[in-house]
């Protein structure tokens, strides 16, 4: 759970320090808006972007019954974040797993990716797609 906040947090302390450092010099309205800047990053990096992730297992369970695709991610990928941009709210209709937090999302990453923990790798109808195109997935999600 740490390892997903580590990015988040050290950009938060980074603009926080630089931020303060304006701050003293009297630059006010340029540290709030960096610092704002800064928050912002850590909320993009940070679990909070993504829908709520489940456990792999319950992933595939759900998929099987609903065939709503299952995307496996990670905090700070950044093609996971644009992945998750670009589908809006659509992203609400896949099922999020988080490979930190779920050693059989990871291990089913693993074996999609040769051994690699590339993500996002998306599962749709049981074949794995990894790193797809966000207008493709869209498009997916519009026909089933």
């Amino acid at each position: 759970m740490m390892r997903a906040w580590g990015l988040p947090t050290l950009l938060m302390l980074s603009g926080s320090t630089i931020a303060a450092g304006m701050i003293l010099d009297g630059s006010l309205g340029q540290a709030v808006a960096f610092l704002l800047f800064f928050l912002l990053l850590a909320g993009l990096s940070s679990p909070m972007a993504f829908p709520r992730s489940i456990g792999a297992l319950e992933a595939e369970r759900r998929s099987a019954a609903d065939g709503r695709p299952i995307v496996y991610w990670r905090p700070g990928c950044t093609y996971c974040l644009r992945l998750r941009l670009r589908l809006g709210r659509g992203a609400r209709r896949l099922h999020w797993v988080d490979i930190w937090r779920d050693p059989a999302g990871a291990a089913t990453v693993r074996a999609a990716n040769d051994g690699n923990e590339t993500v996002p790798t998306v599962v749709l109808a049981g074949r794995p797609h990894t790193n797809p195109d966000p207008a493709w997935l869209r498009e997916q999600l519009r026909s089933s």
